[in-house]
């Protein structure tokens, strides 16, 4: 199987700290290129990873003919116009999660990237983690009954209130806790109970214009219900639960969606029966990666960015209620 030849657009922590390394590590990978809008900053990019190209500007990288995947890691207003751009220029796009600010952006992305022939995929890393596989193999072999309820919650205890210099609380860059990790809340709930019809909020949105904490509800057909909860400034937690007729399981704090950690497990309880399922750690970066490689090599796409789409509409949905104070409908 040959490797993809990789280019990064852009040099966020997020592609630094995970996406980066996981490029190097992978079987199906070969790292290129990366572009920064601050030349010095690619530059030291590229020395610091040995990439063998820095670019001074995001057009010269969608030049490079050797380039033939982009990993997009840029603030969440600038997906839709560099996916775009992207597939004009016949690069695959591996984009960073959310994958726009809109459900309409989304589709037009999706557009796009298939009018020119090229793959596009959001960057759930989450959901490539063994872990994550194992709940929904068990919520799909009906182990837990029929599920009826999903708390989720993702808060992260890290950002200082209202620094300017971070794009979580730049309401023109997409900022806010729902859109930065509330989406992964959502996106539990969705995969285990299918798209919600209905939806409410309540928390605070700062002075600087975005949400700094949320808690959602999230209301599916025969009345299933999600709760969410997440926040820039809460103390720091991952963790989820999902409740079925007959069972219930949790994911528990503090790494269930960026699980960090050698080995996961989730706990599993069916009546006074409790089973801790322990699944071998992963880089769950580097499994999405591979798997972006092996879809160019002709394996399906097993995360359709249809369902990048779903979660953005019920994001805006969300937010939406929040600002209003009213129920929202989910509509397609």
């Amino acid at each position: 199987m040959a490797a993809v030849n990789w280019g990064v657009l852009g040099f966020a922590n997020i592609a630094r700290i995970a996406v980066i390394p996981a490029l190097l590590r992978a079987r199906n990978a070969r790292l290129v290129a990366i572009a920064s809008r601050t030349p010095a900053r690619g530059q030291e990019a590229a020395e610091h990873f040995g990439i063998p190209r820095a670019y001074g500007t995001y057009e010269a990288l969608l030049e490079d003919p050797e380039v033939q995947a982009i990993y997009i890691p840029l603030p969440n207003t600038l997906h839709r116009e560099w996916t775009l751009r992207c597939a004009a220029a016949g690069k695959h796009v591996l984009c960073e999660k959310p994958l726009a600010m809109s459900a309409a952006d989304c589709e037009e992305m999706i557009a796009g990237c298939r009018r020119h022939g090229v793959v596009l995929m959001e960057a759930f890393m989450y959901r490539f983690h063994p872990r994550t596989q194992q709940v929904l193999r068990l919520i799909a072999s009906g182990d837990l009954g029929e599920v009826q309820l999903v708390r989720a919650s993702f808060t992260s205890g890290t950002f200082p209130p209202r620094n300017p210099n971070n794009i979580r609380y730049r309401a023109d860059l997409g900022g806010g806790a729902l859109y930065d990790i509330g989406c992964y809340a959502v996106n539990i709930c969705r995969a285990a109970l299918g798209e919600p019809e209905e939806v409410a909020a309540f928390g605070s949105v700062g002075s600087s214009g975005v949400d700094e904490a949320l808690v959602g509800m999230l209301r599916f057909h025969n009345g299933r219900v999600g709760v969410i909860d997440c926040g820039l400034r809460l103390a720091g937690r991952q963790e989820y639960e999902i409740l079925g007729t007959r069972g219930r399981l949790t994911v528990p704090a503090p790494d269930a969606f960026v699980a960090r950690s050698p080995d996961t497990e989730l706990l599993v309880v069916r009546g006074s029966d409790r089973e801790v399922v322990k699944v071998p750690g992963a880089d769950h970066y580097q499994r999405m990666v591979e798997h972006f490689g092996d879809v160019l090599s002709g394996s399906p796409l097993e995360l359709s960015p249809d369902d990048a789409v779903a979660n953005v509409r019920t994001l805006e949905a969300l937010n939406l209620a929040l600002r209003s104070g009213t129920l929202r409908k989910v509509t397609a």
